[in-house]
This record gives structure tokens, C-alpha cells and sequence, in this order.
């Protein structure tokens, strides 16, 4: 089984490129920074884990997610090996992301949580039905 749950805070915005090809696929690219169990000397310590998603999900990931946002994914590891121009033996190892989920609060910096209406809703200020994730 081949099975990766992650939680952690995004290291940068995610990078979006698209497949060469007759049908291009979106292929969006981010690092999470997952915090270790153990603390070395009071101060945690996190693995920078590179993860790379598809599709309709790349350019959700560019959309929605940003720099320092604490996101979930689940997915799988996958190792490329490949020989690099001058001979060398190379190998990476990446989570591929089958689903990502929103796992934090918002930052700081960004506005604060609003109040609901009347009617028990949350209001949603400038999104248009196009840019629901749904």
C-alpha cells in the first residue's frame, strides 16, 4: 500500500506549468513544511516534503492556496530516477496529491472572520459563481 497523509504549511505559493501536448494538463508544484514529532532543543524542527498535483486541482492549488496557508493532502509517493545531461545518476522523491484540503485558520494578516447575516449565512464578497472550487 502506498498511502501519505500530510499536514502542513505551504513554503511559497504553488507553481502551475502546463504539459506539453495535444490536450495540455495543468501540473502545479509546492513544498509543504511538515513540523517533526520531536522538538531539538525546544525549537521544532519540519521536513519540507515537495508535492505535485493535476489537473483541475493544480490550478486550485494556485488559486486558492498561498504561502504559509496550512493545507492537508493525501496522495502517494513516487520516486523518479533518471540520468541528467552529463551522466549523473539523479533521483527525486515527491508526493503525488490525489486530494488537498484547507487544514487552518486564516493568517493574521489576512481580515478577520465575519460575522454571520441574519439569515445564518456567511457573506461572500467579489467571488463569482466561475470561481467556486465546486
Amino acid at each position: 500500500m502506498n498511502k501519505v497523509v500530510l499536514m502542513g504549511r505551504l513554503t511559497k505559493n504553488p507553481e502551475i506549468r502546463y504539459a506539453e501536448g495535444e490536450n495540455p494538463v495543468a501540473v502545479g508544484r509546492y513544498t509543504l513544511a511538515v513540523n517533526r514529532r520531536w522538538k531539538k532543543e525546544g525549537e521544532a524542527e519540519a521536513d519540507f516534503i515537495p508535492c505535485i498535483v493535476f489537473g483541475k486541482s493544480a490550478t486550485f492549488a494556485e488559486k486558492y492556496f498561498s504561502k504559509g496557508q496550512m493545507i492537508g493532502i493525501v496522495g502517494r509517493m513516487q520516486v523518479r530516477n533518471w540520468t541528467d545531461k552529463d551522466g549523473n545518476k539523479r533521483r527525486n522523491i515527491e508526493v503525488v496529491v490525489e486530494e488537498q484540503h484547507f487544514a487552518g485558520s486564516k493568517n493574521e494578516n489576512q481580515e478577520p472572520r465575519r460575522e454571520p447575516a441574519e439569515d445564518g449565512f456567511y457573506p461572500i464578497d467579489d467571488i463569482e459563481d466561475d470561481d467556486l472550487p465546486f
